[in-house]
């Protein structure tokens, strides 16, 4: 198997090169650690800083200069973005960056850590390893869905997967488009849409905002997160744009592609207010229900979970982000679903104490601290409405990958007395397709009334990125030293 550059080992293995892994490759190498920076990119900046593909052709500062862009006006935070950009010197300088290398798997051997990736750069692909004696894991988190009918008609997508053309490609989605789900996400994508052109019908929030009363404190502590979404807010008011709150999407109609879709109200519970259902012509549904943390990587390493918040999986760790596997450290939505904000802090923390550095100062563990609970009183003003499940059609496809409908689901149940993840791969084939449960493997839980403590099944993918069996098969050969 051919390895990355070098043989050998660098002293801090970052994977992932959004605002977390950047923040930690960059602090990493200021302190003085050979970095080496892998991530899946063309270019850095993650999801969140995403960007046309060109410009990863550019090389020196312009390889991000989103303020020159034509999508720059759908960033947040540019300044910290080019100030990460421009500490990529220090980590090619002595390290190495890898982008378009697509990670499967870490392992450990007698230096450290082994990274299997899949090299793809130049079209082709090739198996490759980079080794290093201290591993920061910044994988992020992917879009959190729930079923229901109608949700796999195409123009049905993710609040996420909108976004992500938008900046990614400068397309699009629809041209009349409805948000809908639960969570501040909803604001940055709708304004996105508006200012892009699209008419958005709506912003649909299915939480109250008096649920946030009750986190005034919270807020008083992060004033810069209120001016976020108050700008999100402006721009949304300028197109005329209405946000409904205590409003969700019950189902979406179309012959062979989305056409409209019905809303209903919620009360204070959650639960659907009969008799208020509305029917609104759109063609793009953008959706979402939060994220879910991408946990595969520290998984693969026996790292210890715990329950967050809004009851997602998350990563354990200790104040310098250390994970409780030895030299493994995780930053960002691995450690509980935050923002970019608190991921470049939970970066710096990571990288810096990865390379040996002495403890940050005070202010910035109050820093992480403070938007840490906003985090958490997000989580709580923003739930998934409970009784989806009640409401989930006998017929609706859950895994859409393998088209398998609810009725499955509650029948092994009922046959077989079985309610884990496990046994819903093995016997309904849920969360066996492509996306391996990606975006049905929250729902499946739900459904079979699991707590999110025992969804690991869904977690935990020995493959954690597709790759050809040929590579596979030529990465046994390698063995530990």
């Amino acid at each position: 198997m051919a390895t990355s550059k070098s043989e050998r080992p660098f002293d801090v293995v970052v994977v992932g090169a959004g605002p977390a892994g950047l923040a930690a490759a960059t602090s990493a190498a200021r302190h003085g650690a050979r970095t080496a920076l892998v991530d899946a990119g063309t270019a850095p900046g993650g999801q969140y800083w995403r960007h046309p593909a060109p410009l990863s052709a550019q090389s020196g500062t312009a390889l991000g200069a989103l303020t020159d862009s034509a999508v720059a006006y759908l960033h947040h935070d540019l300044t910290t973005y080019h100030r990460l950009l421009d500490g990529l010197s220090a980590v090619e300088d002595t390290g190495a960056r890898f982008s378009q290398h697509h990670v499967w798997t870490v392992t450990r051997d007698a230096d450290g850590f082994v990274v299997h990736a899949v090299d793809r750069t130049g079209g082709g692909e090739r198996a490759v390893t980079v080794r290093g004696r201290r591993l920061v894991l910044a994988p992020g988190a992917f879009d959190r869905q729930i079923p229901f009918p109608g949700w796999d008609l195409p123009g049905v997508m993710t609040a996420g997967g909108v976004q992500a053309l938008l900046k990614g490609h400068q397309v699009v989605a629809g041209r009349r488009v409805l948000v809908a789900g639960t969570g501040p996400f909803l604001l940055p994508v709708a304004s996105g849409l508006a200012e892009s052109g699209a008419t958005v019908v709506g912003v649909h929030e299915a939480a109250s905002p008096l649920a946030w009363v009750r986190e005034l404190g919270v807020v008083a502590r992060n004033v810069t997160k209120l001016r976020e979404g108050a700008g999100y807010a402006r721009a949304l008011a300028r197109h005329k744009v209405p946000i409904r709150t205590r409003s969700a999407v019950v189902e979406a109609h179309g012959d062979e592609a989305l056409e409209g879709v019905t809303l209903m109200r919620l009360d204070r519970r959650g639960a659907l207010v009969a008799g208020t259902e509305q029917t609104v012509a759109v063609d793009v549904l953008a959706v979402g229900w939060g994220f879910t943390p991408q946990l595969e990587l520290p998984l693969a390493l026996g790292c210890a979970t715990r329950v967050d918040v809004d009851g997602s999986l998350v990563c354990i760790v200790d104040d310098q982000q250390r994970a409780s596997v030895e030299d493994v450290f995780v930053a960002g939505e691995a450690c509980g679903v935050g923002g970019a904000a608190l991921a470049v802090l939970e970066g710096e923390i990571a990288g810096s104490t990865a390379a040996g550095a002495p403890e940050l100062p005070a202010a910035v563990r109050r820093s992480r601290a403070s938007l840490r609970s906003f985090a958490n009183a997000m989580h709580r003003a923003h739930p998934v409405p409970p009784g989806w499940t009640e409401r989930v059609g006998e017929d609706t496809v859950v895994c859409r990958c393998e088209e398998v409908p609810f009725k499955a689901l509650r029948s092994m149940q009922q046959d077989f007395a079985a309610d884990d993840g496990r046994s819903a791969k093995m016997l309904t084939r849920a969360g066996m397709g492509y996306c391996q449960g990606r975006t049905c493997g929250y729902a499946v839980s739900c459904i079979l009334g699991e707590t999110a403590a025992r969804t690991s099944g869904f977690a935990e993918r020995p493959v954690a990125s597709p790759l050809r069996l040929g590579e596979l098969a030529g990465s046994t050969a390698e063995r530990p030293d």
